[in-house]
């Protein structure tokens, strides 16, 4: 079997009030990695001014700080300075995010397997858990 050292990776950007995650997101997280479904390998919280300027905390150099003293990243410097740009213009003013880097374990075989049978991948997809739960609910009510 190919075997990568690393399997797909997700970068998802999760808005909220202030300049800290709060302690049940921050929970979920360190349970998942915990339970080996994720591994978290980059975490950056980016905060956009009310006048539009980008401040950025590396959770690297100050997670105890921000309440994330048990979770470790697995590869720090992953999410660049570039995502960042590209990401900040998504988060009002006024507000923050956090821009992390998601392994997926479980993708990580699957990524392997592909590649042992000679398949590349050409494109994924993620739709978002709203939008899934909204259209499959949809779909339930036109059958009853």
């Amino acid at each position: 079997m190919a075997e990568f050292e690393y399997g797909p990776v997700e970068l998802y950007l999760v808005g909220f009030e202030g300049d800290r995650l709060d302690p049940g997101t921050v929970e979920a997280l360190e349970e998942l990695v915990e339970g080996g479904e994720i591994r978290l390998l980059d975490l950056v919280i980016v905060s956009r001014e009310p006048d539009g300027a980008v401040r950025i905390v590396e959770i690297e150099d100050e997670g105890e700080a921000y309440g994330f003293g048990v979770l470790e990243l697995e590869a720090s410097g992953l999410v660049g300075h570039e995502d960042v740009d590209d990401f900040a213009e998504l988060i009002p003013p006024g507000t923050s995010a956090a821009l992390a880097a998601f392994e997926l374990v479980w993708a990580k075989k699957l990524a392997s397997r592909f590649a042992e049978g000679g398949g590349v991948v050409l494109s994924t997809e993620r739709i978002p858990a709203p939008v899934v739960n909204a259209v499959l609910a949809d779909a339930s009510s036109e059958e009853n």
